[in-house]
């Protein structure tokens, strides 16, 4: 998970340094802007992380269940 997170805010940080530079703000308002960005984009990796790994459990214990046989009601 903290690898996603930081991935998100290099990301982030880039992607808001950039679109900043861009719209040529004045380099103390690229700073803020980026790391608002920075912060925002790593929770949001971070969430997606989750909801990934959980789909990704969700469908082993899918797959353990298919795989065991079925077995016919004893009498």
């Amino acid at each position: 998970m903290k690898k996603l997170m930081i991935l998100g805010a290099i990301l982030g940080f880039s992607a808001g340094t950039v679109l900043s530079v861009v719209q040529r703000s004045p380099w103390p308002d690229v700073l803020w802007r980026a790391s608002i960005v920075c912060f925002a984009s790593s929770y949001l990796f971070r969430w997606w992380g989750r909801v990934w790994l959980r789909s990704l459990r969700q469908a082993q214990m899918e797959r353990l269940h298919l795989a065991q046989p079925i077995q016919a009601p004893s009498r």
